[in-house]
């Protein structure tokens, strides 16, 4: 490291949601039932998936990977806040928020590719059904976590390692309840336009990359399902659709609000600003399984019956 080594900061301190510090002990009950809910329901999904054999196909794995990826994300996260608003654990060592930051990027971008691998099954499945098992195969849906993964991980790790070469010596307090990219990037003395350009570039590349291929596809699926005489025919194809949308405007919505306002609302109170970042983080993995429970009647009842039997064991 360039400069003088030794006023090289080793800690960052995390505000949590500036302006509510009075308040961080009540918010700290919500972020627990989210965090408690997502490793409740994610569970479950995980479980009644293995349990139950009718289950075993692409598109439950898919949801196996969104339940995994969730319950990951959500630990990265939670877990620090309720540290600082519960029990004022505010510092945190520099390597560990750069760690901290990997991870929460990593998985964004991971929740997202397994998001158009959903919508590529939802295609298969509607408009070219009968090669659907030929294509969908179990190597087939490995192959693409794994690209997914991949993906995240090479478009992430020149993070931190920009971060690693900047020059950290006046600036520690981050204004944020987590280690999230930008504001770490706030923190360093000198130029950081390297690391702002490749940060935006990252975000829209994502995002205009993965809902363009979700896009295509419900497109693809809609002229398709419209293409079938029986009303009937139609309903049960857009119902296997239903929790699938679900889950990408309970991913998306938040996290575009959240662009929108760190890079335009220049009058959106800081606070505003950190609590469509936690909720970005924590709703999404806590509404998947609620809407996949609620709409995938093979899920349904199986967590009934289990439910039942655990009871008549009473």
């Amino acid at each position: 490291m360039a400069g003088n080594a030794t006023h090289h900061i080793a800690s960052f301190f995390l505000v949590g949601i500036p302006g509510l510090e009075n308040f961080h002990c009540w918010i700290g009950i919500p972020v627990c039932l989210l965090f408690a809910l997502t490793l409740l329901g994610n569970s479950i999904i995980l479980t009644t998936v293995k349990l139950e054999p009718s289950l075993h196909q692409p598109m439950y794995f898919f949801l196996c990977m969104l339940a995994m990826n969730d319950m990951c994300l959500t630990c990265s996260t939670a877990l620090k806040m309720l540290g600082i608003f519960w029990f004022d654990e505010h510092w945190i060592n520099f390597d560990a928020c750069l760690t901290q930051m990997f991870f929460i990027h990593t998985l964004c971008i991971m929740e997202s590719a397994i998001l158009v691998a959903m919508a590529f099954d939802r295609f298969v499945a509607i408009c070219i059904p009968l090669h659907y098992t030929s294509i969908l195969t179990m190597p087939m849906v490995i192959k693409i976590g794994l690209v997914g993964l991949g993906r995240a991980i090479l478009m992430i790790m020149p993070c931190p390692l920009l971060i690693k070469r900047l020059l950290y010596y006046t600036k520690y307090v981050i204004h944020h309840a987590y280690c999230e990219h930008m504001a770490v990037v706030k923190m360093a003395s000198g130029n950081t336009q390297v690391n702002r350009i490749y940060g935006i570039l990252v975000a829209l590349s994502v995002t205009i990359f993965d809902l363009g291929l979700i896009v295509t596809s419900y497109i693809k699926i809609l002229q398709a399902v419209f293409r079938l005489s029986s009303q009937n025919a139609r309903s049960k194809a857009l119902g296997t659709c239903v929790a699938h949308v679900c889950t990408i405007l309970a991913f998306y919505t938040p996290a575009l609000f959240s662009f929108l306002t760190h890079r335009f609302g220049k009058n959106v109170p800081a606070s505003i600003h950190i609590i469509f970042a936690i909720l970005y983080l924590l709703v999404s993995p806590t509404v998947n399984p609620l809407v996949y429970g609620a709409k995938t009647k093979q899920i349904r009842d199986r967590v009934v019956s289990l439910l039942f039997s655990q009871k008549q064991k009473f």
